[in-house]
């Protein structure tokens, strides 16, 4: 068994890698629909959806409805299901997500997979009708999905514990800023204090003339009026005021802003990547498991 990727029957691969992972192999088929299933994987689990969505089929052909056709895209991003005149796309199942692939031994039309929903997370088994080519699009999402897994492997995969670390530092790191930030207004309060305190205590109708008070480093502590004050120089001409500091940019003790792990430009992961990623190494590890198998059991099921 290859790490991510199982077949019954060892099968050579249809297509160039660069097929896949440059471009998309497309194919022409019937989608006969979709329907939620219990398992991610199982043989009797996709045979039982196919004989489901076969008989609505059979039902909706006596009304006269014809089985609608789509053009799948498969590529090392997913496998895409799209309407074949316009190229909406009806459904994107990322290949980490599609667990179980099996096409009819019997019936070399039918084939089928197994996608866990992105918004739901149920698992969707979609059945097809492909014209005779189903065991090779059973075999080319196989190949996708074998490119897709070591492209994983090969763009970092491997360190999802170490990103995991570092996310952790860069939460730790956001923590201590507000930790800091907090103190220094502790700080800020004390000193408003103790400046109180020395205005009330001078006599009344005297002038006492007082040096500044220092803080804990003797640096004169910031006064939010003293820039609102205009200084005038020796010869009498006014100084320029002192340019107030935005409220909107926080620095810390040692005057530099605080670390954003999340505003660190646009070549850094988005928010959501460590559960993106552990959502791809989780379907990863999973696998996808390729089977043949017999889905038309009785004359009924025969023909769509």
């Amino acid at each position: 068994m290859n790490r991510a990727f199982s077949r019954k029957k060892d099968k050579t691969w249809m297509h160039m890698p660069e097929a896949l992972s440059k471009h998309y192999v497309p194919y022409n088929a019937k989608f006969l629909g979709s329907t939620e299933v219990e398992q991610p994987k199982g043989t009797e689990v996709v045979r039982d959806a196919v004989r489901k969505l076969k008989f609505a089929r059979h039902i909706k052909k006596s009304e006269g409805q014809k089985i609608p056709k789509v053009e799948l895209q498969i590529s090392i991003y997913g496998v895409k299901i799209l309407e074949p005149k316009t190229k909406e796309v009806q459904h994107n199942c990322q290949l980490h997500r599609i667990s179980f692939c099996a096409d009819d031994k019997t019936d070399k039309r039918i084939f089928t997979f197994i996608c866990k929903d992105s918004e739901s997370n149920k698992h969707l088994c979609f059945v097809f009708d492909s014209e005779k080519c189903a065991e090779e699009i059973t075999l080319t999402i196989g190949q996708a999905f074998d490119l897709a897994y070591r492209k994983f492997l090969e763009s970092g995969g491997k360190d999802v514990e170490t990103r995991k670390q570092i996310a952790g530092m860069q939460k730790r790191i956001q923590d201590l800023e507000t930790e800091n930030m907090e103190l220094k207004n502790k700080v800020q309060d004390l000193e408003n204090r103790l400046r109180t305190t020395q205005v009330s205590s001078t006599p009344a109708g005297g002038v006492t003339v007082t040096s500044p008070s220092t803080d804990i480093f003797d640096m004169i502590p910031f006064s939010p009026i003293s820039h609102q004050s205009p200084t005038s120089a020796g010869n009498g001409t006014q100084l320029p005021p002192i340019p107030s500091r935005s409220s909107e940019i926080k620095r810390d003790l040692f005057g530099a802003e605080p670390f954003d792990p999340f505003n660190c430009g646009a070549g850094d992961f988005p928010p959501d990547i460590q559960s993106k990623l552990d959502e791809m190494q989780e379907g990863f590890k999973m696998g996808l498991t390729l089977e043949g198998t017999v889905f038309c059991l009785d004359p009924l099921d025969s023909r769509c």
